[in-house]
């Protein structure tokens, strides 16, 4: 904030609900008083058009509406305002208006009045140009050396430059590589027209090569004519600014200075008119509008720049020599002379705030008043800071009463109550394999309030993890009262050929909770977990007694009855002494648990490595439960070893293959997309070309490449449905990989979170970021952090380079091995490495080392 204010001359507001531009103000002698004072023009986009000649309210005088010397309704947008010699015929000066389809130049005339009305302005129009094409900004000035009056350029949306000489039509010109409008101006000293293109560079064309281009009346007769007749138009220098230009002056106030000064959004450059920069100054701020004038210093020159922040500063070159505060934010700004003030800064606001200000401060006639010396009691300070001292020491040893404490009530509660009935008539598979009728019911939730106001609108969203689906995964939920309660129901279903990698879902609702000094409400979310039944992705089958891929899990206890852990999955089992179970997934696989008889042993095993997981965690899962309400505390399972990390690695192979298919398909799209348009053009090219020639088999050859890039579209979308099934197996493989390490090593909770984190990075594979790169990042890190075997290890940086697709799996395969082993030999997961050493058996060489 500045410490000293624009001081205010004269203001006005224009309008209600009007909207203004950089474009709709500008300043000049419009009326030829020949006083040479100027009037302030200003257009809006609703087409109003007004003139006013400020002066300042004195006591007893006029309101300042009374400056207001015209008020005129147009019947189009005004887009531009300019005042110049507009017109072949006359000397005086012109109001140029600019309208999106339309240029009308004006005369402003004032009558004297007989009467203490005053003197009686009208606006007449001298001609007008109906134009083309959609207008967006203009310049003029003496184009090609003619010193008498002013021509015109109008810049159109789709980059086309008209010249006007005064009530004449001259010429149009496309630019070259246009996408969107740009700033317009034009030097008169090389007689050039400067505008910053979508390339966000500075592009610069001579009047004479402008004229002399070839004609056109569409962009595609230009660039046809381009390449083959005429002179192509080129510009005479470019500068590449890197951003998008705000506005472009060219200072007309020295014949002898040769400065292009261009606003970016960033930056202010001063450029020379060869399109050198003579300096750049970059700005902490963003700007709104600029203006350079002349400078009481010889070879600099001073610079209005106004921003977003209400403030107006003063440059001289790149030094920063004033800042004053404005009451709104400038959208342009003019320097103007009036009979009492010269040198008067004129700005515009976009909502029609005019003020008329200059440079200044208020003096200040506040003194601080005199304070009463007294003599100091010694005494009463040290008391003072000794029972200061105590206080901070007591707050010291008690950090938790200085912490905030957290609200225990919530405004909105979340609760999910998972129904345990399945649908009759859907628990068995569709004839079609793509089909899957099963639909537990559950209910979602029931959402009760407790704060002290109601909520309107709640948002309800459901998230399941694929191939699971919900029947509604997003809703609004009606208005709420104080302590209502809504309970919304909904069905899940398997909508996938493959099982899901995890059964649980979340819950979340989003609302404003409102308060006193935010009453429209602060955003927050309440969420809740819940977990859907194995039933939901598999039945009960008869078990087999081979398969391919073996697990065995140990207890500490005795053998259980599986019938009593698995009550709801005894429908087709034939052991009536509970030795054995299976369970037919719905995609196909069938997976197998057998109780040893005479020791504490349990396999699962299956057909499919990563199918394994959700029955040996639902096995877990339900053993702890089962002994915890048989009031068992040291229960516990574990996991003999070996790491099956073979069986693991065939589906992380199996993985990176369809990624290595998704970018060679891609590749191959792109090449065929590429053929696909060079024969378009060619194709093209013949049919425009007066005089027809053969297509040399063109046509067959498009319609071949046409197929080629359908059917590798398939392809490559085919592709992708494997390799999202793909990565959901990989997912319940790695989970399987975690659960046994876990029951290997026997890691807390808090080691088994580091573990999924590192192992689990991810919960969908995209083609920036992959699984295998960005576990093999994470892998690394706790190798050479807390299961490193030095501290030389640990003063490894961790590399910062970009996770780029590897070209094989061989290294992250090796690194995997490396930390299953290092966790065998007594490491610990830790996020502070230097709090946790690996904990290695010392060898009789590492003693003596």
């Amino acid at each position: 904030m500045s410490l000293f204010k624009a001081r205010d001359w004269w203001a006005a507001v224009l309008g209600e609900g009007e909207e203004f531009d950089q474009g709709c103000l500008c300043v000049g002698d419009v009326d030829n008083s020949g006083s040479g004072h100027d009037k302030i023009v200003v257009g809006s986009y609703m087409g109003m058009l007004r003139v006013f000649s400020p002066h300042p309210a004195k006591p007893g005088e006029p309101s300042p509406a009374h400056s207001q010397l015209l008020e005129v309704q147009l019947r189009d947008p005004v887009i531009q305002v300019e005042v110049g010699k507009f017109v072949s015929c006359s000397d005086l000066l012109h109001l140029a208006v600019l309208h999106p389809r339309k240029l009308s130049v004006y005369s402003i005339s004032g009558t004297a009045g007989n009467v203490e009305h005053g003197v009686q302005y009208q606006l007449k129009r001298v001609y007008e140009h109906n134009l083309q094409r959609t207008a967006c900004n203009m310049t003029y000035g003496t184009f090609g050396g003619v010193t008498d009056h002013h021509s015109m350029c109008i810049q159109s949306m789709d980059g086309m430059l008209m010249f006007f000489e005064q009530e004449s039509y001259s010429f149009g010109r496309f630019l070259p590589g246009f996408l969107l409008p740009g700033p317009l101006c034009y030097c008169s000293r090389t007689d050039t027209f400067l505008t910053v293109s979508s390339a966000r560079q500075v592009e610069s064309y001579r009047y004479e090569t402008l004229a002399v281009a070839t004609d056109a009346e569409t962009r595609q007769d230009a660039e046809q004519h381009g390449k083959t007749a005429g002179k192509r138009l080129t510009a005479d220098w470019t500068l590449v600014l890197g951003e998008q230009a705000l506005d472009l002056s060219v200072p007309s106030f020295s014949p002898s200075s040769s400065s292009i000064f261009v606003c970016g959004e960033r930056n202010l450059y001063c450029l020379k008119d060869n399109g050198h920069i003579r300096f750049m100054k970059k700005l902490e701020y963003n700007p709104s509008c600029f203006l350079p004038y002349s400078s009481v210093s010889e070879g600099t020159t001073n610079t209005l720049v106004g921003n977003h922040n209400n403030m107006l500063l003063v440059y001289q070159d790149v030094t920063l020599k004033w800042a004053a505060q404005l009451s709104c934010s400038p959208v342009a700004v003019r320097l103007a002379n009036f009979p009492d003030l010269k040198g008067v800064v004129v700005t515009l606001s976009n909502e029609g705030h005019l003020q008329c200000s200059y440079m200044g401060t208020d003096p200040s006639f506040f003194s601080t008043p005199k304070v009463d010396a007294r003599e100091q009691d010694y005494s009463q300070i040290d008391t003072e800071m000794k029972s200061l001292q105590r206080v901070i020491r007591q707050a010291t040893r008690t950090q938790a009463d200085i912490l905030p404490v957290a609200e225990t009530d919530e405004d909105l509660t979340v609760t999910a109550t998972v129904s345990t009935n399945m649908d009759k008539m859907k628990c068995e598979m569709s004839s079609s394999v793509s089909v899957f009728l099963l639909s537990p019911s559950i209910s979602l939730s029931q959402i009760k309030v407790t704060s002290r106001c109601a909520l309107q609108g709640p948002k309800l969203t459901v998230c399941v993890q694929p191939p699971l689906a919900v029947t509604q995964d997003q809703l609004v939920l009606e208005p709420l009262g104080v302590g209502s309660t809504t309970v919304v129901a909904f069905s899940a279903f398997l909508n996938g050929h493959y099982p899901p990698a995890d059964l649980t879902g979340d819950v979340a609702v989003s609302y404003s909770s409102p308060t006193e000094l935010n009453p429209a409400g602060i955003p927050r979310v309440a969420q809740c977990k819940f977990s859907l039944p194995l039933r939901l992705v598999c039945c009960p089958s008869a078990p087999s007694k081979n398969a391919k891929y073996k697990i065995t899990v140990d207890t500490n206890k005795p053998p259980v009855n599986l019938s009593e852990v698995f009550p709801d999955f005894l429908e087709k089992s034939e052991d009536k002494e509970g030795n054995s179970l299976a369970f037919h997934f719905l995609s196909g696989p069938r997976v197998t648990v057998m109780a040893s008889k005479t020791s504490q042993r349990y396999r699962i095993q299956s057909e499919s490595f990563e199918d394994i997981w959700l029955v040996a965690k639902e096995l877990v899962q339900r053993f702890d439960r089962h002994f915890a309400k048989q009031g068992v505390k040291d229960f516990r399972n574990s996991f003999a070893g070996p790491i099956p990390l073979a069986e693991y690695f065939e589906t992380v192979d199996h993985h990176f293959e369809l990624r290595v298919s998704a970018e060679k398909y891609q590749d191959l799209l792109s090449e065929r997309a590429v053929q696909f348009r060079a024969i378009q053009r060619r194709l093209l090219t013949r049919f425009k070309d007066k005089t027809p020639a053969p297509l040399q088999n063109l046509d067959t050859l498009m319609e071949g490449t046409y197929r080629q890039v359908i059917a590798l579209a398939d392809a490559a979308e085919e592709n992708r449905a494997c390799l999202n099934q793909a990565f959901v197996r990989l997912r319940s493989a790695t989970h399987l990989l975690i659960l046994l390490v876990s029951l290997w090593q026997g890691l807390n909770t808090e080691q088994n979170a580091i573990l999924e984190a590192t192992l689990l990075p991810l919960l969908q594979d995209t083609p920036q970021l992959g699984w295998e790169e960005s576990v093999d990042a994470a892998v690394s890190h706790l190798l050479r952090t807390c299961l490193s075997r030095s501290p030389k290890d640990q003063a490894l940086s961790l590399s910062t380079s970009q996770l780029n697709m590897p070209k094989d799996t061989v290294r992250l395969k090796k690194h995997i091995t490396l930390l299953c082993d290092r966790l065998g030999k007594g490491g610990r997961l830790s996020l502070a490495s230097e709090a946790n050493p690996l904990m290695m058996p010392l060898t009789p060489s590492s003693e003596n080392a």
